[in-house]
């Protein structure tokens, strides 16, 4: 429910509450690593077992199923990366993610020291609202992605073709990403794209299990949980920034996504974070 674009927890803190596995699941639009330090853990990966000790980094693209079983002395984290983030770090980079067409792993070896402060640095940044958070975080994400991008490269580990059309999936997040305050439509994205409306759906479906419009909706709803949240804004005013023609408009969207008026998430949201303030947050 976090309406941040990412999410840090210690593996203790989920894989506790549920004997220490996580069962075999999938994000169809969601990045994840899995930073193990300590500890043993069997990993699943699209029916694939191995065991693995402490001192590796597992890269989790959208799409793949995942499974866990971690022994009690485990120790790390999972950081979940929303595809508007990963998106930002490839324009940045001017270059597609070497990374990101299949899962990997990776064994840290001298990187360790370098691995576990950035870890550390994003947990404590993660848990405390203090003034800078949002571009601090992007700054340890940002070197953190620009060292999987050189050791993939390095790795070669980016032979395996992308999943057809993710080149056109990347092209429209990435629009998405400038243009979902303007309210274009699935036709103008199609057409910018050079595809027709069906192809851009039947793309999108493929990568994330979703349509065009879903897509377009999820990254306004998204804005507009942290304008509620992390703003003054009024209900108006972050409708207007979205680009509803009406308030009204935008509280049935809001509720329709949802289940809650504006109003009502902004309330909930602000009494959670309010109870947020030591470093042991635990999000759910």
């Amino acid at each position: 429910m976090t309406p941040d674009l990412l999410h840090y927890e210690s593996i203790a803190q989920r894989s506790s509450l549920h004997d220490w596995e996580i069962k075999p699941h999938r994000h169809s639009d969601l990045y994840q690593f899995l930073y193990v330090q300590q500890g043993q853990v069997e990993l699943n990966i699209e029916g694939e077992i191995s065991i693995v000790e402490g001192g590796v980094l597992q890269w989790i693209t959208p799409l793949c199923v995942h499974g866990f079983r971690f022994s009690q002395n485990v120790r790390g984290g999972v950081l979940t990366l929303a595809i508007p983030l990963v998106s930002r770090f490839e324009e940045s980079m001017n270059m597609p993610i070497a990374f990101g067409a299949s899962s990997l792993i990776l064994e840290i070896g001298e990187d360790r020291t370098f691995l576990d402060s950035l870890f550390t640095s994003l947990e404590q940044e993660y848990s405390h609202y203090t003034p800078g958070r949002e571009l601090a975080l992007e700054a340890w994400i940002n070197l953190l992605l620009t060292w999987l991008q050189r050791r993939s490269i390095e790795q070669h580990a980016f032979s395996e073709p992308r999943p057809k059309g993710y080149a056109y999936f990347a092209r429209f997040s990435s629009m998405v990403e400038h243009h979902y305050p303007e309210q274009w439509s699935v036709q103008k994205y199609a057409t910018t794209l050079g595809v027709s409306v069906v192809r851009l759906n039947t793309i999108c479906h493929q990568v994330s299990k979703q349509t065009a419009l879903q897509f377009i909706h999820q990254r306004q709803l998204l804005e507009a949980k942290r304008s509620l949240i992390y703003t003054a804004m009024t209900v108006a005013q972050v409708s207007d920034s979205l680009g509803f023609s009406e308030p009204a408009y935008f509280s049935r969207f809001f509720r329709r996504l949802t289940g809650l008026s504006p109003s009502e998430f902004r309330q909930a949201g602000v009494g959670q974070l309010s109870g947020l303030a030591g470093p042991s947050v635990t999000h759910e």
